[in-house]
């Protein structure tokens, strides 16, 4: 077990380039003007905010918590085309899906997204026959040109040698087809460091406590930062409301009678340690709408997801008992039962979708992109899909040009001008970096583990090197943070120094995979508080 003594004293020293001191940030964003200050650092608000820096905008990002810290980090993991969207003839919006997922897994991250084959089990007297969900699997893969293969079925035996607790009792075939998957807080932290690199100003843990007007316009806000307590305000031509399901209590500070204009739908994710390896995720239908999905995913087992409506507070959302239960029950369609075990769940997480405010079942709501303006001028955007972020931002940005009166101006860069596949940092083949990892190694001691290359070329890509500097300098710094993990000290001291970490959740939970291992420790979590505090 590690312990407190195994903590690295040595990594103190923010490294060169590393980012400016928050007393810094807020200094810069109080005394600028901004063209766009973009309230929210989900990702929909950290994309637009990239599209709108690649533009030539002058732009500020805020968060009350983290950046990706709630809904943003609380996904599925999935870039996918959204196989179910067929049922409803949306043909049109899955090829789109497909075409925004292929752009990001192949040009704009290749180093943070991954392919994954998806079973489809059919099972006697459910929902959908072998040959209807045949006929959809292929026409899935035609609509993404047949990128990931030919959509086809495949006998029972064939799926259980590469899902070993695949549940075969009457089970008729097995319908396969390809998607992408991602870890979605290293996505999201990719994109604001693109944003950042951009040109844009960002501060995580600073909360908005009021709007400022001027003549009856928003212009800008004020804030209060969370770990220092310090007050200031930012001014801005134009105020973004990215807040997801926050969307409108900001809105209320705008116009104390905004009427709702969304619903929240929870979804909750079960993380289980694996009982064998899975070569491929199941996707398992419910009923006529409904899936549910198990991924091999960051060495682990991820099940989900619920889909009810939520009138509580957004930051109290929590995965409850009857959460637990359904995802596990549902699971146990196609899942033996020994894989579904609760001794095996090592952590649980809940996020809340925003979906067009209107009557009807969350499961059947679409996923769109709601955008309002309200009384101030202050634009208000929620909603959409993590599959096409890119879209989202750019979708937005045409919105802000095409406003009456300009207030962005007219001297910028159009975002239909901007190039369509701009990479993230660190984009390189994940496989080469890691072979460069374990063969650079320091020539006096120990090379790098596989699984810590692995780790480190799939969650930062060639930004790795920095990080395997860092361990090279400091052997302290080399060391696993849990032996049962492939993570390492370095990567602590580097997510203080370049990834805005502030606590101790915004490391373990986010910019590393500690929290979803169940491997936090108290002892960890006091090492990682120490050299935050360095």
């Amino acid at each position: 077990m590690t312990t407190l003594q195994s903590v690295p004293a040595l990594g103190t020293h923010p490294a060169t380039g590393s980012l400016p001191s928050r007393a810094e940030t807020r200094d810069r964003l109080s005394k600028a003007t901004y063209d766009l200050l973009v309230i929210g650092g989900g990702i929909l608000g950290i994309s637009t905010a990239w599209h709108a820096a690649q533009s030539g905008l002058r732009v500020a990002l805020v968060d009350a918590g983290d950046f990706a810290g709630a809904t943003s980090s609380a996904s599925s993991k999935l870039l996918h085309g959204g196989l179910r969207y067929l049922q409803t003839g949306a043909v049109k919006l899955v090829a789109e899906n497909h075409f925004e997922r292929r752009a990001v897994s192949r040009q704009v991250a290749p180093h943070l997204a991954n392919p994954l084959t998806f079973y489809l089990p059919v099972y006697k007297g459910g929902p959908h026959g072998a040959a209807k969900l045949g006929a959809g699997v292929f026409a899935y893969s035609a609509l993404s040109a047949f990128g990931d293969g030919v959509g086809h079925l495949l006998s029972p035996a064939k799926a259980a040698q590469d899902v070993p607790e695949l549940r075969t009792d009457n089970l008729k075939a097995v319908a396969v087809y390809g998607d992408d998957q991602m870890n979605d807080a290293r996505m999201a932290l990719m994109t604001v460091r693109a944003a950042v690199d951009a040109g844009a100003t960002v501060l995580n843990h600073a909360e908005v406590t009021g709007l400022r007007f001027t003549r009856g316009r928003v212009t800008g806000a004020e804030l209060k930062d969370r770990t220092s307590g310090d007050e200031f305000g930012v001014t801005a031509r134009l105020v973004l409301n990215a807040t997801g399901p926050w969307v409108d209590h900001l809105r209320r500070m705008e116009d104390p009678n905004a009427a709702p204009s969304i619903r929240l739908s929870k979804g909750a994710h079960l993380v289980l340690k694996r009982t064998s390896p899975w070569k491929a995720a199941l996707a398992t239908p419910i009923d006529k709408y409904r899936i549910t999905f198990a991924l091999p995913w960051e060495d682990m087992l991820l099940l989900g997801t619920t889909d009810e409506e939520y009138e509580g507070d957004p930051g109290q959302v929590e995965v409850t008992e009857k959460d637990t239960a359904q995802i596990l029950d549902e699971a146990a369609f196609s899942i033996r039962d020994q894989q579904l075990s609760r001794d095996l769940i090592t952590y649980a997480f809940a996020g809340l979708r925003v979906l067009p405010g209107g009557p009807g079942d969350t499961s059947k709501a679409k996923r769109e992109t709601v955008v309002t303006e309200g009384r101030g001028g202050m634009l208000s955007v929620a909603g959409g899909k993590w599959t096409t972020f890119r879209h989202i931002g750019r979708t937005v940005m045409k919105k802000l040009e095409q406003l009456p009166g300009h207030p962005l101006g007219e001297d910028y860069e159009s975002v239909s001008t901007l190039p369509k596949r701009l990479p993230l940092p660190g984009i390189a083949n994940p496989n080469a970096v890691a072979h460069r990892l374990l063969v650079d190694g320091p020539a006096p001691g120990p090379r790098m583990a596989a699984d810590t290359a692995k780790h480190l070329a799939t969650h930062y890509g060639s930004l790795s090197f920095d990080i395997a500097r860092m361990a090279n300098d400091n052997p302290d710094l080399a060391r696993r943070i849990h032996p049962d993990a492939p993570e390492i000290w370095a990567q602590v001291a580097y997510a203080r120094d370049h990834e805005w970490a502030e606590t101790a959740d915004d490391v373990l939970r986010r910019r590393t995979t500690l929290t979803i291992r169940g491997l936090a420790t108290d002892e960890i979590r006091a090492g990682v508080e120490t050299m935050l505090k360095a």
